[in-house]
């Protein structure tokens, strides 16, 4: 059966005080009351006090997807300004120290704090997950198992991390490297079937390495308790339409994996060791870089890889109404990604505050 191929898009955004720019939490404020009260179960807290959390409803296409994002952002800008913050989304923030930032207060996060300790209390980053509707779950693991190859691609055009701790770190998505430092991360080995997956997490639950596959925290994964893939890999992007561009790229990427094996063919599946070798470019360089053509066993730039990636979805991102959407990616490739921007306004203003004001102003634009 055809999947259907829906959406489900969530976003961490960082909460900052007006006055010194700094990450401040949110606890204390009606902010996280007000946003359950408004949006229901669209809005929650996340481990540190200073990230909050939002996520669609199970969008049909993509521009009920961009309606709901859209309207998430908006609302969230409006109860951050009601409440004395700022929001801003940016996958780590540009000088603030994790030391300072308290734990929400919750069982689970208590759990992950007392079983990674210092790993969980540093882990101050931001992301974007991408849920598609994939009901059938040995199509998922296929999908899973050929989508692992366009990851890199994907997190270069998200980059939006340069710095940790007030220093300019060198890596477009310094993100990455704060979460690898946590158990069952990365991309994830191949499966050949939906039950050696299974037979996995059992073995993981049975020895009391987790206690629920959500603690299964890969680049890409199926769901634990809905029927989706959902892509994990990505920073959160400034722009509200970057967002919505990266979201409709992975759904287009899925479905046409998914054409691919219904006729009997496949995309060709290579090592998780060569493909971490593209993750680590495409973290250091972001889209500056060159990422490894592996069929030809050549280096190509990154932009010229994404151009040929849209080119390989073209005809899905047209099935599926999407073509407006990925569109908006050969202007994220003209105007670099979130970290170039970044690293752009320090290099002209040599003020992290700026950096700042500037993520601040580009999370309200197109709203």
């Amino acid at each position: 059966m055809r999947p259907s191929f829906t959406l489900g898009i969530e976003e961490e955004y960082q909460t900052i005080d007006p006055e010194t720019r700094d990450l401040k939490s949110h606890i204390a404020t009606e902010m996280l009351a007000q946003g359950k009260l408004r949006l229901e179960e669209r809005v929650k807290a996340e481990m540190h006090q200073s990230v909050i959390e939002v996520g669609t409803r199970v969008c049909r296409n993509i521009e009920e997807a961009r309606e709901d994002i859209y309207d998430l952002r908006r609302q969230m800008i409006h109860l951050a300004e009601e409440n004395g913050l700022v929001l801003v989304a940016g996958a780590t923030h540009p000088f603030a120290d994790w030391r300072h930032q308290e734990i929400y207060p919750d069982a689970r996060y208590d759990r992950v704090v007392e079983d990674l300790q210092q790993v969980a209390r540093a882990n101050l980053i931001f992301g974007l997950h991408v849920h598609v509707g994939i009901e059938d779950r040995e199509g998922a693991i296929l999908i899973m198992n050929s989508l692992r190859y366009f990851l890199p691609h994907i997190l270069a055009l998200s980059t939006n991390s340069p710095f940790w701790l007030g220093m300019e770190t060198g890596y477009k998505s310094y993100r990455a490297k704060v979460f690898e430092r946590f158990p069952r991360t990365n991309l994830p080995d191949s499966f050949s079937s939906y039950s050696e997956f299974e037979n996995y997490v059992n073995l993981l639950i049975k020895t009391n390495c987790i206690d629920n596959a959500k603690k299964i925290w890969w680049d890409v994964r199926p769901h634990p308790f809905f029927n989706t893939v959902e892509v994990r890999v990505c920073d959160i992007p400034l722009r509200a339409e970057e967002t919505v561009a990266i979201a409709a790229l992975i759904q287009a990427t899925a479905a046409k994996l998914w054409k691919l094996h219904e006729r009997n063919l496949d995309f060709r599946q290579y090592s998780r060791a060569l493909l971490m070798e593209n993750k680590f470019r495409a973290v250091r360089y972001g889209l500056a870089g060159k990422l490894i053509d592996f069929g030809k066993e050549i280096e190509v730039p990154e932009t010229e890889l994404i151009r040929e990636y849209l080119e390989f979805v073209k005809e899905e991102a047209e099935e599926l109404e999407s073509t407006k959407a990925i569109n908006y990616i050969h202007q994220m490739l003209e105007q670099g990604s979130g970290a170039d921007r970044q690293l752009k306004v320090w290099r002209e203003t040599g003020s992290l505050r700026a950096v700042v004001d500037y993520m601040a102003a580009e999370t309200k634009h197109g709203l």
